[in-house]
Formats: C-alpha cells, structure tokens, sequence
C-alpha cells in the first residue's frame, strides 16, 4: 500500500472516531479484550469457529459430536503456528484439477453431473 492511500485511510478513520466518539484507549482495550478471548480458545473446526470448552456447547460442536466425532479432534495443540484470529485457508498452487472442467464446474449448476 502506498503512502498516500495509508495516510488517506488513517485520516478517514481518525474523523470516524471523532464522529463515533471512539478513543485509541478504547480501541486498544477492545484489541486486548479479543486476544484474550482467544487466548482462552480450546477447541476450533476447519471453519474458524472456535469455544472455551466453558459453559453449553455450541451448535457445531453438538452437531460434529452428534455425528460421532470426538471432542479432542478440535482440541487446539499448544504447538499451532496458525494465528487464531484467521481461518484456515487452502494452498491452490498445487491443485491438480486447476484449469480444468472439474475445477471450473459449480456442484448442481450447468454443466454438473
């Protein structure tokens, strides 16, 4: 990003705060308040979604469980590189179907099977 995009950006979102009311103080703790929240975090699926392990379970852990899976798949190992406020995502470079009808067609649409 270029510096006069940044510096353009940073001035929109100045104003917004004034306009809001928001000071950085508030910001800075609504950042600490979240990663500690995640921090906490003991168990996640392929989605993103995450729970303490505290309290009722949330519905895709009663759904996944339901279905015979165990809690401990979603356990989160102490050892992960992965940030975790950002889903898992997958690496396309090495897709063997990329630029062809099966990486094209959409399941149901036209063309499908």
């Amino acid at each position: 990003m270029d510096e006069r995009k940044r510096e353009s950006i940073v001035a929109y979102l100045r104003r917004r705060m004034v306009e809001f009311g928001i000071e950085p103080e508030d910001i800075a703790t609504s950042i600490a308040a979240d990663q500690a929240r995640l921090r906490e975090v003991r168990f996640r699926d392929a989605s993103g979604n995450t729970w303490d392990g505290k309290g009722a379970p949330p519905q895709w852990v009663v759904q996944a469980t339901s279905a015979g899976q165990s809690l401990e798949h979603f356990a989160i190992d102490g050892g992960s590189t992965r940030d975790p406020g950002q889903r898992a995502g997958v690496d396309w470079r090495n897709d063997p179907f990329a630029g062809t009808k099966l990486a094209t067609n959409k399941i149901g649409g036209a063309g499908a099977a």
